[in-house]
């Protein structure tokens, strides 16, 4: 069998290579559950238009994207000699978003392949001492590269559909899919659900990251790399990097909920007064540049209702 395996990241590359599993290898080194996206109507379409995007609005330069990032994905375009493709993806919001695009990204290559598999590894799998892909022993990827699962026509049909729905500007259609499921998607929903928590809430316009920083802060100022670690370890669900918190950070610092001194991070009085509800954060916040998916933040009607656990609008929160 010649395998191509896709992995999230280069994290587990070296282990990877170490275990013995057979095949070539692509990384996918994209984050697109942060900024905008869109369905194009073909992958170098959107390629170009995600290279303007990162570089306006989180300073990756076009050129570095070009050839991190786009260069290995076309390497997929070389994958007529495969027999399988195995996708290596974890639980987070983070991996099943990469997950969504690369299954949509292999339909519309030319070669129809004979079998795609995945590895989709969940929050607790039944594998001692697993902390996740990135730092997996070489063994436990043979365990996992054994048990993994053939992907079917109605796992592509679901991924289509979530990916279509996560590039539009419409939540309500990504809340309808958060109770799907498919043998090969195990995760996807509780991803999708975590997404939403990323709008404004109805009670303070701060989403699940917002409220976690300022209510870590309210306790007392905290280095970031020890309010990092607590992240990680609370809200692994989203599966966010230094690079994402340190754009969260750096946001809530310009709208004045936060402020830094030296390696410490601590809450303002605004800061205070947005978590009581005394003030909102989108008052105070600028999202003319935010997206999430296909959702344009700035002057957004959509609300997430912490009480409900479900996306409501504008008007339906004033009634």
């Amino acid at each position: 069998m010649r395998y191509l395996h896709i992995l999230n990241g280069d994290a587990m590359l070296a282990t990877f290579q170490e275990s013995g599993i057979p095949g070539e290898v692509v990384i996918c080194r994209e984050m697109l559950c942060e900024g905008r996206v869109t369905d194009a109507p073909n992958v170098l379409t959107f390629f170009e238009e995600r290279s303007v995007h990162v570089q306006q609005v989180y300073g990756i330069d076009q050129q570095i994207y070009q050839t991190r990032v786009v260069e290995e994905f076309l390497k997929l375009h070389n994958a007529k000699d495969s027999d399988e493709i195995v996708l290596w993806f974890e639980f987070d919001l983070f991996c099943q978003i990469n997950l969504l695009f690369c299954l949509h990204y292999l339909q519309q290559l030319p070669t129809n392949f004979s079998k795609i598999s995945i590895v989709s590894v969940g929050d607790e799998p039944n594998t001692q001492n697993f902390k996740g892909l990135g730092s997996a022993s070489a063994q436990q990827l043979q365990t996992l590269f054994e048990q993994r699962k053939e992907v079917k026509d109605d796992d592509i049909m679901l991924a289509t559909r979530a990916w279509q729905a996560y590039c539009g500007n419409n939540p309500f259609a990504i809340e309808a899919l958060v109770t799907e499921t498919s043998p090969a998607l195990p995760f996807l929903g509780t991803a999708l659900a975590a997404h939403l928590q990323r709008l404004p809430n109805t009670f303070n316009g701060l989403n699940i990251i917002h409220q976690f920083f300022l209510h870590r802060l309210a306790l007392g100022q905290a280095r970031w790399y020890d309010l990092y670690q607590l992240f990680w370890n609370e809200l692994r669900i989203l599966g966010f990097g230094d690079f994402q918190l340190d754009i969260y950070s750096q946001r809530m610092r310009h709208a004045g909920v936060m402020e830094s001194k030296d390696q410490m991070l601590a809450i303002t009085s605004l800061g205070k007064e947005v978590l009581s509800g005394e003030e909102n954060y989108l008052h105070y916040a600028d999202f003319q540049q935010i997206w999430l998916g296909g959702i344009h933040l700035h002057k957004t009607p959509f609300r997430y209702h912490n009480d409900t656990n479900e996306v409501v609008t504008i008007d339906q929160v004033a009634q």
